[in-house]
Order: C-alpha cells, then structure tokens, then sequence
C-alpha cells in the first residue's frame, strides 16, 4: 500500500508500509520494536490517509489519537490548524493531521542502514565474484568479524 505525497522540495514521492514501519520502528522504541508491531501501526495510520495528504482530526477515536500523538512527538506526523467563521459569527476550528514525508525518510534510511550493519554487509559483498577473478586472480577478501 503506497500513498502518493508531496515535499517541499520536489515532485511526489510515495509513502509505503515498508517506509513507515522503518520509521516508526527507527523513533519510537530504540530498545527493539517488534517488526510485526511497528508493520502493525504503520498500516493503521496509512488506512486513515488513504490517498489524501491530511486528514480531520474528528474521524480519530481517543485511542487512534493516542496513537497519533505519540507519532506527533517522533516527528513522523504533524498537525495543522484552520479557522473559519461562521455564519453566525462564531469562530471554528478544524484541526488536521499530515505525514513529515522528510523526517520518515530520514529514520527510515537510518533503519536501513542499521539493518544492513546487522547483516554484516560489506561493499565486496556487491561486487560480482567473476570481477574477482576477472581483474586480479585473487579470491574475494573475507569480510571482517
């Protein structure tokens, strides 16, 4: 499931359930997020976007705005406010909730990079064996321990 969005800086990007499990994973609890518990949220939160960029902060149960609140302060959702007025002269509010597409990108990239460090990927891993054997005649060095 992937919502198109907009930045700032360029022309849409998409929002996908891997992207935002990384990110929630990557803020919310730096001692180790179940992945199946951040997938979790991450599918919750994208299901109330749908394909919209934000969304009314009405259609949220207290529970769900828990949830959003806690996203709120890692940086991964944002809120923005709106006044009209009204016929009658009273002043109302509505109140939104949007993604920082650039903040899940940034923990998202720095999960990547802490799931390729456990891994143990090297940059010879990439390279093909043939090349290997092709330019130098030697075998592959051995990653380090």
């Amino acid at each position: 499931m992937a919502i198109p969005t907009k930045t700032e800086k360029g022309p849409a990007s998409t929002l996908t359930v891997e992207d935002l499990t990384r990110a929630i994973k990557n803020s919310i609890d730096r001692s180790g997020m179940k992945e199946e518990e951040a997938r979790a949220m991450a599918t919750h939160v994208l299901n109330f976007f749908g394909y919209s960029e934000r969304i009314i902060d009405n259609v949220l149960e207290p529970e769900d705005r828990d949830a959003f609140y806690m996203l709120e302060d890692s940086g991964i959702l944002t809120t923005e406010r709106e006044e009209t007025t009204l016929y009658d002269g009273r002043e109302w509010r509505i109140h939104y909730w949007m993604f920082r597409k650039e903040r899940i990108a940034e923990l998202s990239e720095a999960q990547k990079a802490k799931e390729e460090l456990a891994r143990g990927a090297t940059v010879y891993d990439e390279v093909p064996e043939d090349t290997w054997v092709a330019s130098t005649r030697e075998k592959k060095p051995e990653s380090p321990p």
